[in-house]
This record gives C-alpha cells, structure tokens and sequence, in this order.
C-alpha cells in the first residue's frame, strides 16, 4: 500500500512554493496544504521580517495559523516545506509543528535559501521534539532521490 503523503508548505516569496509543486509533480495523490499566518503577521520587506522572526524566537512567541488544519491522522509522511529565517525554519513552522503534537507517522522538511541553511534542519528537529523526523532536503536538484528514500 501507498504511503498517504502531505505536502505542507510556508513560502513567503513562492521560491518553497515552487519545490512544494515539483515535489507535488513526483508523488501522485499528495495532498498539499498552504500554512498561513493573518495579514500584517510580517512586512513585506524581508529584512524587517526577519526581525519579526529573531523576534519571535527570543520571546517564544511564536505566530498564529491562519485557517484550519489538516487531519494529520490520515497521513503517513507529512512534508513540511520553509524558507530559510536566519538559519532556522520561518516562525509559522514552529507553529505548525505544535499542532502537529502527538502525529504517529513520519515527517522530514524541504527547504529553500538565498544564501546557507546553516543550522536549519537542527532547529527544525528541535521544533518537532516528540515527532519522528527523517532526514531533509534543500530544495532544487535530486528530489527524486530524496522522495525515493522517505517513501
């Protein structure tokens, strides 16, 4: 039997959006769903955004979803997919990992950057403590590759 699959994605700019659809292209009957946050949660101006992040981090205060979330039950492997916020996933993420509290399947993040993940994939792991996290990818080239060794 298949693996049912959830493709989930925050993208701000639509780069993660992008490898949200390509991934959606190799594993046929993905579901996706978009993670949002209410209007004026960030600026436009990426630099002011990321202030809003470190923000967030320190705090501990991290945004509201906006919309209601999927039924994770029905899911073997969710896909999580974020840009990169100052080496870390974008603050929706953390969010979205919380609710995704007490998931008994896998789950593994893909990832755009503008310049070098650096700790991403470890804070990523440290956001969804209690979850069981496969290895990640950095978007672009060998998704096949990556897709192949989740399913």
């Amino acid at each position: 039997m298949a693996a049912k699959v959830l493709i989930a994605t925050y993208s701000k700019t639509g780069s993660t959006k992008r490898v949200a659809d390509q991934l959606q292209n190799l594993i046929p009957g993905a579901d996706t769903f978009e993670i949002k946050v209410p209007a004026g949660t960030f600026p436009n101006d990426m630099f002011a955004t990321n202030d809003v992040a470190k923000e967030q981090i320190d705090s501990g205060n991290y945004p509201e979803l906006a919309g209601t979330m999927p039924d994770f039950s029905k899911y073997d492997l969710v896909l999580v997919g974020s840009p990169v916020w100052s080496a870390a996933p974008a603050t929706p993420i953390h969010t979205f990992l919380e609710k995704m509290a007490g998931f008994s399947g896998k789950v593994a993040t893909f990832y755009t950057h503008a310049g070098t993940p650096g700790a991403y994939e470890q804070v990523f792991e440290q956001w969804a403590q209690g979850l069981n996290v496969l290895p990640g990818h950095a978007g672009g080239s060998n998704l096949q590759q990556w897709v192949d060794k989740l399913l």
